[in-house]
């Protein structure tokens, strides 16, 4: 199987826009979620861990409370890749946005 092609900072930029609520932080892609408490937190992870088994690319991701920061870049390309955006949009789907 190839190594995934890192995205260049541009195509990371025009590819999230200008309105999206990710960002890239330390090389990888991010955002915060914030739930109306843990069980649903925990929930949306559990959804997520599902989705990412069946296409075999996983966040990097911590869970305070109510928060869930969700971390994608893909280590054995060394940054962000078009797999890290086919995760991002299925958690875009999970949460209800485009």
């Amino acid at each position: 199987m190839a190594t995934p092609v890192v995205l260049s900072n541009d195509d990371i930029a025009n590819r999230l826009g200008v309105n999206s609520q990710w960002e890239l932080k330390d090389n990888k892609l991010y955002r915060r979620l914030m739930f109306e408490d843990f069980i649903h937190a925990f929930g949306f992870m559990a959804q997520i861990a599902m989705v990412a088994e069946k296409i075999n690319h996983h966040p990097e991701w911590a869970n305070v409370y109510r928060t869930v920061d969700i971390y994608l870049t893909t280590h054995d390309a060394g940054g962000v890749s078009e797999k890290d955006f086919e995760l991002l949009a299925k958690i875009e789907q999970l949460i209800g946005q485009p």
